[in-house]
């Protein structure tokens, strides 16, 4: 067996893990199932990971970092109004989710598991803050790509695109209705962009009230 180093492992792991449970459902990634994907020993997996709990963790951080990298890294380069960069990102979400079912409903499972495992609820709590911290990133990319920023605060911005997202991707899972659950998640953000303010608007009432 080929020594990599401890992240590289972990990686090796992470997507091991994520191959078994996408393919026969969580309960089958046990360490010994993910060691045999992966091709190491069990004290490999052991070394690298502390517990399965860990290991859940860093599946649903993986599957919500892959959803943002689709997300932050499709724009068309001339989109520079709120409704076009919104649209922008929504499409390469929903390209990302639509292409990755398995992982999709994965971080489904994921979540209803741990809450159902007193010792695996961490992993929820995190997968959670995971998406919300990236649905933030995302906002800030639409406030700076568009220069404007939010007429409600951007946490609470964040969860409830989290919350749309997770309802629209849910019923696709159900029904397959890609281009509904497209169009559905189009229409929210066409919402998103009537809570856009132009930045100078903004700096301009800040002056105003000093």
């Amino acid at each position: 067996m080929n020594r990599l180093p401890v992240a590289e492992r972990r990686e090796q792991l992470i997507e091991a893990a994520l191959a078994v449970a996408s393919r026969d459902g969580i309960d089958a990634a046990t360490v010994r199932a993910v060691a045999a994907e992966a091709g190491v020993s069990l004290g490999v997996v052991h070394y690298c990971f502390q517990d399965k709990d860990e290991l859940l963790r860093a599946m649903a951080h993986a599957i919500t970092s892959a959803n943002l990298e689709r997300s932050l890294g499709e724009l068309p380069p001339e989109a520079d109004d709120p409704e076009s960069v919104i649209e922008g990102v929504i499409d390469a979400l929903w390209a990302g989710i639509r292409d990755s079912r398995g992982p999709q409903l994965l971080s489904y499972e994921l979540t209803t598991s741990s809450l159902r495992h007193a010792e695996l609820n961490q992993v929820a709590i995190e997968q959670y803050r995971g998406q919300w911290a990236a649905a933030e990133q995302v906002l800030d990319l639409v406030e700076r790509s568009a220069h404007v920023s939010w007429s409600v605060p951007r946490g609470t911005l964040a969860r409830t695109v989290v919350a749309v997202i997770d309802g629209f991707s849910l019923a696709w899972l159900v029904d397959g209705d890609s281009e509904a659950a497209r169009a559905g998640l189009q229409g929210f953000g066409r919402f998103l962009a009537t809570v856009a303010v132009p930045s100078s608007l903004e700096a301009d009432a800040a002056a105003t009230l000093a």
